[in-house]
């Protein structure tokens, strides 16, 4: 493989892949390389997003939720469905079809747009040259004019609980269950923790989340925190903070296997909880194992990331680097976005990424989506601000479908009125939150929103309500604007 390409891509992931189909559709040669396999050994794309995070996860969220609202919710609309019975084997066979289909269509839009794709390990040399090694272990030396790292994340693992993918696994251990267990531990009450606890707490298990942290989702603006807390207290997750795991211990017990897992709690004093699976979720590194020659030229800050700059160029010339590798939240669409920045810059574009307003999104049920500033931030920089509240029990839509829980949250300067964050817990809270993206990218103030027609009955008319209420106006409820 002597030929030369202009872009070169290691990782296959939502930025890696969306960073080498961009490329292409601006006429540059690109290849991209993958190391991930399926379980038959063949080379699949997608990186840990779609194999085996955000893709799996949602297919195994849907499922469960569909069975709770049958076993939960038909009742209430006058559905009689007998006894219910889940099938996990199918459950999860049908996940895997989910991936495969998602993977194949990667492979077919590296077909169409013309890149290269290649499975195997990439290692960056110096000079912008590529060590690549295919599957069947045979290594060879490609060269571009750039190359993007897009080599993803993997899970932290912890010693006082040691991954053994049978009794105490990571995320990727929770989307392959074959049966329900019966109690479920789940190390870490973040986004992936709440997530997957909450597709098996859905399907019947008794559920306890460990949390080290004393503020339950301390990334999120606080008041749509403690809400989404008592929601998911109500469904009956028992979610525990200030718990620290100090250790855990894997045991027979019949013809099963049990971990017992020993922990400090808020006051300071040593409990054990036993269970029949761990999930250790504690969040996520970025993973560079092998992927730089010691004179790459490229560097590591002092967490592991590969170090860029606003336009994730790296200290190498043409090297640069994109998504979970790089500084900045862990997520799919942040890194698709720098992976379309960085492919237009290589191509003599001069696109740029608003970290400002990145949407973050918790995929639980109801789901918890924001953008742009918390009020806790707010506050700590001592800019004005104006609060307004709605909540979906006042919306038709919601109350009618049963999704009364919930509600918007949207700050606005104090004296512009510009939209500086909104924050929701409630009903198709991940698309609501797009449409505050969407105005905060046009400089949109809360009046811009309030004054805008919504649809009736929607569930968008919360974040409408609660634009009005920034001012006081809100019509389906008291005031409840708050100036700070």
């Amino acid at each position: 493989m002597s030929d030369k390409y202009d872009v070169i891509v290691i990782g296959s992931g939502p930025a890696g892949y969306v960073a080498a189909i961009r490329a292409a559709q601006l006429g540059l040669k690109t290849a991209c390389i993958e190391k991930w396999k399926d379980d038959k050994g063949k080379g699949v794309n997608g990186g840990t997003c779609l194999n085996v995070g955000c893709i799996p996860s949602k297919a195994l969220l849907d499922s469960s939720e569909k069975y709770h609202e049958a076993e939960v919710s038909f009742s209430k609309h006058g559905i009689s469905t007998g006894k219910l019975a889940i099938d996990v084997p199918a459950m999860i066979e049908r996940k895997n079809k989910v991936v495969q289909q998602m993977s194949g269509g990667i492979g077919g839009l590296f077909q169409a747009n013309k890149v290269t794709s290649l499975f195997g390990t990439g290692k960056l040399l110096a000079g912008k040259k590529v060590e690549y090694t295919n599957n069947d272990g045979k290594t060879e030396t490609l060269e571009a004019e750039n190359v993007i790292l897009a080599s993803g994340s993997v899970p932290v693992n912890i010693g006082v609980a040691p991954v053994d993918n049978e009794v105490i696994v990571d995320s990727t251990g929770a989307l392959e269950f074959t049966e329900v267990p019966k109690r479920l531990g789940v190390i870490g009450a973040g986004v992936i923790g709440l997530e997957l606890g909450s597709v098996w707490k859905r399907l019947g298990s008794e559920v306890v989340l460990l949390e080290a942290m004393d503020n339950f989702l301390a990334m999120m603006d606080q008041q749509i925190a403690k809400e989404s807390l008592k929601i998911f207290g109500k469904q009956g997750l028992d979610i525990r903070l200030s718990c620290r795991v100090t250790g855990s211990e894997v045991k027979v017990k019949g013809k099963k296997k049990e971990v017992t897992v020993t922990f400090t709690d808020k006051d300071g004093n040593e409990q054990q909880e036993t269970f029949d699976k761990l999930i250790v979720c504690v969040g996520r590194k970025p993973y560079t194992d092998g992927l730089l020659a010691e004179d790459s030229g490229v560097n590591l800050d002092e967490r592991g990331f590969i170090y860029v700059n606003d336009l994730c160029s790296t200290d190498a010339p043409g090297v640069w680097a994109v998504g979970d590798v790089v500084r900045g939240p862990m997520l799919a669409h942040k890194g698709s976005e720098e992976g379309v920045m960085v492919a237009e810059r290589i191509a003599g574009q001069k696109p740029l990424v608003n970290y400002d307003i990145i949407p973050n999104v918790i995929y639980t049920h109801p789901e918890v989506a924001s953008v742009g500033k918390t009020e806790e931030q707010l506050k700590a920089e001592g800019e004005p601000y104006e609060v307004g509240t709605f909540p979906f029990l006042a919306i038709g839509r919601a109350v009618a479908a049963d999704q009364a829980e919930g509600m918007v949250k949207m700050i606005a300067h104090a004296d512009t009125d510009r939209i500086l964050g909104c924050h929701i817990v409630g009903p198709s809270a991940s698309d609501l939150i797009q449409e505050v993206a969407i105005a905060m990218e046009f400089g949109a103030s809360a009046e811009d929103i309030g004054m805008t027609v919504f649809g009736h009955p929607t569930f968008s008319e919360a974040v409408k309500e609660a634009a009005l209420a920034v001012a006081g106006h809100a019509i389906h409820m008291p005031n409840r604007k708050r100036k700070k």
